[in-house]
């Protein structure tokens, strides 16, 4: 028997033996008696019930670590779309290549200066390059030793990147929002080291409502201390509401604007769904030939320069 129970079955026997006098003798105690043996075993009891119910959450809740996230993460073969995946193609100066260079400094030098984790990637309207965007930005980060990135698909209405990424849609996030799949079972392993995908999943018809309900903060959570940099693809923001209910999520937000396309008064609509302090910057993506060329030149001459400098 435990002491626990000693305790307890001793306390009860002199309680019996207290009431027992004080039947015979006619007398009543002004106030209860506790026992001195009943007392310190009751707080033993609590803090071992206390032990048991952590226990039992540590086994129930995911374990959210690198080991967890090696072990458990699907490992797919993912078949890229060469024409759009500017970092997969063997071709480090590949056109477009530097310029997401250039992003991602411009990317940790504002973190220097404010949290910044979480990027939602988004556009005022359809086929503006948000998903080009969004596949590429994460692509560049991981080219940097050591640099762990999740990519997720979050445009639950006309998702890309798993096409532009070679692989499957599902499961993905909105099955995690449904309720029907872990974190670790929808986020993807594959093309390039360190990079991690979250397709869109299963297709639904009440994405707005299903973003919004919760599960992708408690998701990002989890999974944030894992990763260098969460890139999120939401839809345009104009047509719909989900890229504005995303952003409450992320650290920042980058609007992509297609050159000689986007009509500047949506553009700046699309500007006003978001709040000041979270819009990070714009994009400008489909620049015309002749700018395009005169941006290599100028990188060319550059990199020549420097190769000079150093023989």
């Amino acid at each position: 028997m435990s002491r626990i129970h000693e305790a307890l079955k001793k306390a009860e026997q002199e309680r019996a033996t207290i009431q027992a006098g004080d039947v015979q003798s006619g007398w009543t105690p002004a106030s209860p008696v506790e026992p001195a043996a009943f007392s310190e075993p009751a707080a033993q009891t609590a803090q071992e019930s206390n032990a048991v119910a952590t226990a039992a959450i540590a086994d129930i809740a995911p374990a959210f670590s690198v080991e967890a996230l090696l072990a458990r993460c699907p490992q797919l073969t993912w078949k890229p779309d060469l024409g759009v995946s500017l970092f997969m193609n063997g071709n480090e100066s590949a056109k477009g290549t530097e310029e997401f260079r250039t992003l991602r400094s411009r990317l940790y030098l504002m973190r220097e200066k404010m949290p910044l984790k979480k990027l939602l990637i988004t556009s005022a309207l359809p086929k503006e390059g948000k998903s080009f965007t969004a596949s590429n930005l994460a692509q560049v980060f991981v080219r940097q030793h050591g640099r762990r990135v999740l990519l997720i698909d979050a445009d639950l209405r006309g998702p890309r990147l798993h096409l532009m990424l070679g692989t499957s849609s599902e499961p993905g996030l909105s099955d995690y929002l449904l309720g029907n799949s872990d974190e670790f079972s929808i986020i993807q392993r594959g093309g390039l080291e360190s990079l991690f995908f979250v397709p869109s999943g299963t297709g639904i018809e009440n994405p707005a409502e299903l973003v919004g309900n919760g599960r992708l903060k408690v998701l990002l959570q989890g999974v944030e201390p894992l990763f260098d940099w969460i890139i999120i693809d939401s839809p345009p923001s104009i047509p719909v509401s989900d890229a504005a209910v995303l952003a409450k999520a992320c650290d920042g937000v980058l609007m992509v604007v297609r050159s000689e396309l986007t009509p500047s008064n949506i553009a700046r609509k699309a500007r006003m769904e978001f709040r000041e302090e979270s819009l990070l910057g714009v994009v400008l993506n489909g620049i015309n030939e002749k700018a395009a060329a005169y941006a290599r030149y100028y990188y060319d001459e550059y990199a020549k320069s420097g190769t000079r400098n150093k023989s």
